[in-house]
């Protein structure tokens, strides 16, 4: 059996100028075993170190077939072999082993990295909540056939309450409104709020940090949160949203049927209060209301007034005394022919306000599918509004002072009919953008052409319409 003191001491005499022939009767041993034990500490000293398999570790399975994967690997270069089809051709040969080890081996031979494992940040209560969408298709009974349905989510970190609902978009308008929804539900706001990377929150990554929405910045502003963004392709980032999205796919939407969006509407608003609020989660070991309990007197405090939600644009008034909006025709006063007039679009109601700021008109948003295009129309003779001519001069005037001229060349040359003419310029500012019809008007000075008419075929082939890509191109200067 070994001695450890026993060799301890022979090699420390020995090392100070003792002889073997000494150090066998000294310890009252052979002067071969003194040999052997000086030997043997003299090649652990000087030979390199090797790695050894610890007692009793069996041999891999894969060592035999190391040589069979390089083959292939290397035959199937253009086209890499799978690990699938590279586990099958060697347990053909063979191979008893399973695909952990097989696919770990692999990644080590192709160089490929292991991914991060996993790690799950707890914050504390009140601190942060995340938000994004997800869109499936499901079918639907009312109309017999799948139809795209976005749900929109955000969960308190702390709590793992959640609140859902059915959106018609992913705009940023929808967005706020949807915060602003889940502020109210939850009675409070988190101090911080991360979100992945879109547009309605992030404009761009700039040397690793995010610039945010101005609009969205105003939003966090009034609600005194701190907006936060995943970085750029590591989606883990925000596993805490993302993972309740696969709950929701399992358990709400797996083995149910819905008539149409409303019906998924209110089956998901007892689904969150009924289940999901009330569920065991496996982290927590409680549920997600009996934590929100907990966590609620740290969440921030809501504002007395929310932020404005609703969409305000500027639309001109058409030849019909309408403004348009989503492909219906809202009525408005007749003294509003062809002015540009705000209009706003929240909760279902689209109000139109006269260019001083008053509110001129007032309508609930017309329903999809709806047969009359026209809202608020009372006019049913078909008869279009006709300004008069004190009104069509002095705002074809507002538009610039190259109209003055027009005017009074328009009056010298087209007689009785230049009413006609006037108002059919004015009509253009419904569809083009007047610095174009500036510019068309220019050019019909220049060439003494006066009709209505040249001027919107001019437009027609040079300049591009409202809410198109392109405008009108640059035209020489003796043409302005």
């Amino acid at each position: 059996m070994k001695d450890e003191p026993l060799e301890n001491s022979i090699i420390t005499l020995h090392s100070r100028g003792w002889s073997i022939r000494r150090l066998a009767p000294e310890f009252g041993i052979s002067r071969g075993r003194v040999r052997r034990i000086i030997e043997k500490n003299m090649r652990n000293r000087t030979a390199e170190p090797t790695v050894k398999n610890p007692q009793g570790e069996k041999p891999s399975k894969l060592t035999p077939y190391k040589e069979a994967i390089q083959e292939l690997l290397e035959k199937y270069k253009d086209t890499p072999v799978t690990n699938q089809r590279v586990l099958e051709m060697i347990k053909a040969k063979g191979y008893e082993g399973g695909m952990t080890i097989l696919s770990i081996y692999l990644s080590e031979v192709r160089g490929k990295k292991l991914p991060d494992p996993i790690t799950c940040v707890e914050t504390l209560a009140g601190q942060r909540g995340s938000h994004d969408w997800s869109e499936y298709y499901l079918e639907l009974t009312r109309c017999g056939k799948k139809e795209k349905v976005t749900f929109f989510s955000f969960i308190l970190h702390y709590s793992r309450r959640q609140y859902i609902c059915v959106v018609e978009d992913k705009s940023q308008s929808t967005l706020i409104k949807c915060l602003v929804d889940t502020f109210i539900y939850f009675d409070g706001v988190p101090k911080e709020i991360k979100s992945d990377n879109q547009k309605a929150c992030v404009d761009a990554w700039e040397q690793g940090r995010p610039i945010f929405n101005k609009k969205y910045l105003e939003f966090a502003s009034h609600y005194r949160f701190r907006p936060l963004a995943i970085h750029p392709g590591k989606p883990r980032e925000n596993l805490k949203i993302e993972r309740p999205f696969y709950y929701l796919q399992t358990n709400f939407l797996n083995g149910r049927t819905f008539k149409d969006t409303n019906d998924i509407k209110e089956q998901l608003a007892l689904w969150l209060e009924q289940y999901n609020d009330c569920r065991k989660h496996r982290t927590l070991g409680r549920s997600p209301l009996e934590a929100y309990q907990e966590e609620l007197p740290y969440l921030q405090a809501l504002p007395t007034n929310h932020y404005d939600t609703s969409h305000l644009e500027h639309r001109i008034v058409n030849n019909e005394s309408c403004i348009t909006w989503m492909g219906y025709y809202y009525q408005v006063p007749a003294a509003y022919l062809y002015e540009t007039c705000p209009v706003r679009v929240s909760d279902g109601q689209i109000t139109v306000y006269s260019p001083e700021g008053k509110e001129i008109a007032h309508y609930p948003l017309a329903e999809k599918g709806r047969k009359d295009r026209y809202i608020g129309r009372t006019n049913t003779s078909g008869k279009q509004v006709q300004l008069q001519s004190k009104e069509v001069i002095g705002r074809l005037l507002v538009l610039g002072p190259v109209m003055e001229e027009y005017i009074n060349e328009v009056k010298k040359h087209k007689g009785v009919n230049y009413l006609h003419h006037l108002r059919g310029v004015l009509s253009l500012k419904v569809n083009y953008h007047i610095e174009d019809i500036l510019i068309a008007v220019r050019r019909a000075l220049k060439y003494k052409v006066y009709e209505s008419g040249s001027i919107e075929s001019f437009l027609r082939v040079n300049a591009q319409k409202k809410n198109e890509v392109k405008l009108l191109p640059k035209t020489n200067q003796d043409e302005r």
